[in-house]
């Protein structure tokens, strides 16, 4: 296995992910140049867990991105279709508890989680619609959402040498650093294609998200968006 397409068949991007598991999370840090544990730092923060709350984070990996929520008190569930990625997290966090799933079929009851994260995943799910309606349908009424995702950048100047960062510089950093090269090539197109900020606010509102809102990290390569499941005579207006 080399890499998925851009058609994002679940059983190809597993595949891909079971394939750099090992050295997934040092590859991330090299290639974002080091923001990858500012972006995580800033989902914690948007996050806010508590103390016994129950957290769902979504593309976990091998679950460097839940141990923040960990340590809070908060019971966090990393879930991840990439069986790969859960055995390397499994040896790397044994007390986690790791769970497999698809986003568009989460194996999750309605209405289980406090709050629902994913981070850098959701570009990878086939149906961005079905996804968002599953991290929906397990958060329970007044619950919270917040997604960390590559986006478009503000800036003119920036934006056109981040395009060419991605096409060209990013699949040869990946050839250094990462078991299979091939793959970021796929992950540099599929940032290119992103909806960007408002395009994503309006998906989380069309499946029922409200008081949806987005946050630029890294001048708008990446956004961080949140929004809140509505108690029940609320409505499901956008907020």
């Amino acid at each position: 296995m080399t890499r998925a397409s851009l058609d994002k068949q679940p059983n190809e991007v597993a595949a891909m992910f079971d394939d750099v598991a090992a050295r997934y999370d040092l590859t991330n840090d090299v290639l974002s140049l080091g923001q990858a544990r500012l972006w995580r730092k800033a989902v914690d923060r948007a996050v806010a867990a508590r103390p016994a709350e129950r957290v769902l984070d979504l593309a976990a990996g091998t679950g460097t991105s839940s141990l923040p929520f960990a340590r809070t008190g908060a019971y966090v569930v990393p879930c991840d279709f990439s069986v790969g990625m859960l055995r390397e997290g499994k040896k790397r966090h044994p007390w986690l508890p790791f769970a497999a799933g698809d986003g568009m079929r989460l194996p999750f009851a309605d209405g289980v989680f406090d709050a629902v994260t994913i981070s850098f995943g959701l570009r990878n799910i086939q149906d961005t619609d079905a996804a968002l309606a599953e991290l929906y349908r397990v958060t329970r009424p007044g619950g919270r959402v917040v997604i960390c995702e590559f986006s478009e950048p503000t800036w003119e100047p920036f934006r056109t040498v981040y395009t060419e960062y991605l096409m060209r510089a990013l699949p040869a950093v990946a050839r250094v650093v990462s078991s299979n090269p091939e793959a970021y090539v796929y992950l540099a197109e599929s940032i290119r294609t992103w909806p960007n900020q408002p395009e994503l606010a309006a998906r989380l509102q069309g499946v029922g998200w409200t008081k949806v809102a987005w946050r630029n990290l890294s001048g708008g390569a990446v956004a961080l968006h949140r929004g809140t499941k509505p108690v029940e005579g609320q409505g499901r207006q956008a907020g």
